[in-house]
């Protein structure tokens, strides 16, 4: 269910680059090792480059050794929709911005405890605070 007006939300696609556009809209999966925050270990929040929504917290952040930045929980219950995909043959689970629809990757069963999942995002799909600003703008 998408909560951003039409308007607005076409402002904002036209301000993604080519790849965020293909990931966020298209359900493209940008290549492994080549995001720019699946090496990022830095304190913050990870929002949704669409329309800014808080999703993942960096303290939740782990390494997957997929190439891709993966976290086991979601900043808050709601922030993150999940879906059946069937695509290229396979099973999954697909996880979306509840706020704006954008595609932001897929969520598997086999993540650390405390949830034993693992929510592998695409770079593309992500904005990254750190700390530093959060506390600023606070």
């Amino acid at each position: 269910m998408r909560r951003v007006n039409t308007t607005d939300l076409e402002a904002r696609l036209s301000k993604l680059s080519p790849l965020q556009y293909a990931v966020t809209q298209e359900g493209q999966t940008e290549r492994a090792f080549t995001g720019a925050y699946w090496n990022n270990h830095a304190d913050g929040t990870y929002r949704c480059v669409v329309c800014n929504s808080p999703l993942f917290d960096a303290g939740t952040k782990f390494e997957s050794g997929t190439g891709w930045p993966s976290f086991y929980d979601v900043i808050e219950n709601g922030r993150v929709a999940t879906k059946e995909d069937r695509s290229f043959g396979m099973r999954r689970i697909e996880a979306t911005c509840a706020n704006c629809g954008a595609h932001l990757g897929h969520v598997f069963e086999d993540g650390p405890r405390p949830t034993g999942l693992r929510y592998c995002m695409n770079s593309a799909s992500l904005d990254f605070e750190p700390k530093s600003e959060k506390a600023a703008a606070g």
